[in-house]
């Protein structure tokens, strides 16, 4: 935490409320004290910024949780587009498989997994 308010020009007590009102989210070392990386760094800038544009801690928050669910929201899609790509390479593959193949696959699937696998055939067609 030293290190971080150090670089950010930002006093460890300015930190510590940052966390305690969520702007900041430190990460979890396995004997639990808590550690910042460089995304950390970046947002400190940011609110400090924020700051110096006169725009209040609520206001900046809101900000970053537009930032946050922008992100997670590309990532989704991202990770949609790739199960895509993997369920059509799925379904052409069992397309070149006789019955008896089909029939051991799916005795192999659980019942959740088949279901699964049944909607998201669906949702894409």
């Amino acid at each position: 935490m030293s290190e971080l308010a150090e670089r950010a020009n930002v006093t460890k007590r300015t930190i510590d409320y940052y966390t305690q009102l969520g702007l900041l989210k430190p990460k979890r070392s396995t004997s639990n004290y808590r550690y910042y990386d460089l995304s950390d760094l970046e947002r400190l800038q940011f609110i400090e910024q924020c700051k110096r544009k006169h725009m209040s801690l609520d206001e900046i928050k809101r900000l970053i949780k537009e930032q946050e669910n922008e992100w997670i929201s590309e990532e989704l899609e991202k990770k949609l587009r790739d199960i895509n790509v993997d369920i059509q390479t799925i379904l052409n593959n069992w397309e070149n498989l006789d019955d008896r193949q089909k029939l051991l696959i799916k005795s192999k699937l659980s019942a959740d997994s088949l279901s699964l696998i049944q909607s998201l055939i669906m949702m894409l067609l």
